[in-house]
């Protein structure tokens, strides 16, 4: 329940979540919580409620799958590009570019994401970055002088040589034979020819949008840590680690900062190595990236609650994602924080302590969990028009 409060009308909610993967967009989670506060609000206050409740959405990722999503709800515009898919495959991948600004948001599982494998088989050996590098390009040429890389849910584990080659690199056998893409093929690996790389690449800011501080080669490295949940089986994850490590050196060996010790290095498949290392990027946790290019000071102010979501809010949660940016980010607003997920495993003692006032999820009023994915619409608009009935009741 939602304590008494001293806010006196017209009161100002801020709705800020993640998407519920595999049901809703942030976009749809937004607009449903939304419209359920609305309707609560109204029907515990008539005649008042309507008028008297300010809703603010500002649907949020945490730097993976939906942050080209929130940066274009706020305001930015979208850009569709064909681009190499992870197995290359083209796919038509949409960046973002700031609205009468220099920056350009790149989001790696646009092209070379899981989601963009076709029909879902994993090819941890093949997989490839090259279609990030081709989205960056596309931003290039369109002026942007800041890039921001958001790199969570890759499916490739080649260290961001595919990006490389997209920006103008070689990547060379002992013949002297260009390497085809995919981490695998980086244990062929003789040389790395920086000749040709796109000079604008060093002209630009780089801004590392990554959760993950994991080095790039070992028992915490991009193939060990990540490797399994993109197809690789322990045979090939010692093969995959072997190759970044020869791709390591190589990128040592052309004159390239050797990041792959650095903390992130080893995100996206180790994507990392060349952000931090060639390219100078600084690593920035993906949510507080996120809340920057929403403009979440200048959105949340004055806010006198903020409901952020997540799919699941587990341990996980914990680590940095979404719900727990969006609770610090409101500390600073002296703003309570409600966590409405579709379900919910941490215990009541981890929440509070992590700084939320309240946690809901769909599973409280559906135990079925295949209901809660097919249902989360309506559900999470019936759990959000309780929270309505209850602020006002709470504020009257």
């Amino acid at each position: 329940m939602i304590a008494r409060s001293p806010v006196s009308l017209p009161v100002h909610v801020v709705v800020a979540p993640d998407k519920f993967k595999g049901s809703l967009t942030a976009v749809q989670v937004a607009e449903r919580v939304a419209a359920g506060l609305r309707a609560g609000f109204a029907a515990a206050l008539p005649g008042v409620g309507a008028h008297a409740l300010r809703v603010t959405t500002v649907p949020v990722a945490d730097g993976g799958e939906g942050t080209v999503d929130a940066a274009v709800a706020a305001g930015w515009r979208a850009v569709t590009t064909t681009a190499a898919g992870p197995t290359g495959a083209p796919v038509a991948a949409t960046w973002a570019r700031e609205p009468g600004g220099e920056a350009a948001l790149v989001e790696l599982a646009q092209a070379s994401g899981l989601d963009r494998l076709p029909g879902g088989a994993r090819e941890p050996m093949a997989a490839t970055s090259r279609g990030t590098g081709e989205l960056v390009r596309a931003a290039l040429d369109d002026g942007a002088r800041e890039v921001v890389l958001a790199v969570g849910g890759s499916a490739c584990t080649d260290g961001g040589a595919g990006l490389l080659t997209a920006l103008g690199a070689r990547l060379l056998d002992a013949d002297g034979h260009d390497l085809p893409d995919g981490g695998g093929a980086l244990a062929r690996l003789h040389r790395v020819d920086l000749a040709g790389l796109d000079p604008r690449v060093r002209e630009v800011r780089w801004t590392l949008a990554a959760d993950v501080d994991n080095p790039l080669l070992g028992d915490r490295g991009a193939a060990a840590v990540f490797g399994p949940q993109k197809g690789a089986d322990p045979d090939q994850v010692a093969a995959l680690d072997a190759a970044l490590a020869r791709f390591a050196d190589a990128l040592a060996a052309a004159g390239a900062p050797d990041a792959r010790e650095e903390p992130g290095a080893g995100a996206a498949g180790g994507t990392g190595l060349v952000a931090l290392g060639l390219l100078g990027a600084r690593r920035r946790p993906g949510v507080e990236v996120v809340l920057d290019l929403v403009r979440w000071p200048e959105r949340a102010a004055g806010a006198d609650l903020v409901v952020t979501g997540e799919g699941s809010f587990d341990e996980q949660s914990l680590g940095g994602k979404t719900p727990v940016g969006v609770a610090r980010a409101a500390a600073a607003l002296g703003a309570p924080v409600i966590v409405l997920s579709g379900r919910r495993t941490l215990p009541e003692e981890r929440w509070r302590a992590a700084g939320f006032a309240d946690a809901r999820a769909l599973t409280d009023v559906e135990a079925d969990a295949a209901r809660c994915i097919a249902g989360a619409g309506p559900l999470l608009e019936g759990l959000a028009r309780v929270l309505g009935t209850e602020l006002a009741a709470a504020v009257a």
